[in-house]
């Protein structure tokens, strides 16, 4: 009897383990963390020049203390390895709090906060994340230089193939993302890597 309760009792303990593993790290600011996201002070023109330089594009997610969608994109989209390795080896990320106060310089010089750049982006949802382009344009907003958009928090594959289809530029091209995004998933399916619904 009391090798099975050493028994239950380790396997209580590795499967807490195993959740504390999984949990993300909140910060002093209440927002869940990434230790590979990229702190900067957040002047747009800026953090597309250094994306750039380090042949990436930036990506800015907004995200909310308390937001549960922020922290399950954080614990199930973010920690898996292959969402996380295409996106470190291809962007740049950096972390806006929807209701913050740091300083943010918008892309036409104007000077806001967090929250003042959401509002003036027209960004209500948390997780939002924004894809820049390449190139600094000149005189535009932030939103409006935007290439895409994800607003909230979506499942894997929907997550890492926006990811892929700015990374290949398909908001240059004729295919739609959702075009995309169905034609990736039935070539997964056809690989075996996704089971038929």
């Amino acid at each position: 009897m009391r090798s099975l309760t050493v028994l239950i009792t380790a396997f209580f303990l590795a499967l807490g383990a195993h959740v504390t593993s999984l949990a993300a790290t909140v910060g002093e600011d209440g927002l869940h963390k990434q230790d590979w996201f990229t702190i900067t002070f957040k002047d747009m023109a800026e953090d597309i020049q250094t994306a750039a330089d380090e042949g990436k594009r930036l990506v800015i997610v907004f995200e909310q203390r308390g937001c549960i969608y922020c922290r399950q994109m954080h614990e199930k989209i973010l920690s898996d390895p292959e969402v996380a390795d295409y996106i470190k080896d291809h962007f740049m990320v950096v972390q806006y709090n929807m209701f913050g106060d740091e300083e943010v310089i918008d892309l036409d010089g104007e000077e806001l906060t967090e929250k003042t750049a959401a509002r003036k982006w027209g960004y209500v949802f948390t997780p939002t994340l924004v894809f820049l382009p390449e190139d600094v344009p000149a005189d535009t907003t932030a939103a409006k230089a935007a290439v895409a958009t994800m607003p909230g928090s979506f499942g894997k594959w929907t997550f890492l193939n926006m990811f892929r289809w700015v990374q290949e530029k398909g908001y240059e091209g004729d295919e739609h993302f959702q075009k995309y995004h169905a034609r990736i998933i039935n070539e997964l399916r056809e690989q075996g890597r996704l089971a038929e619904d």
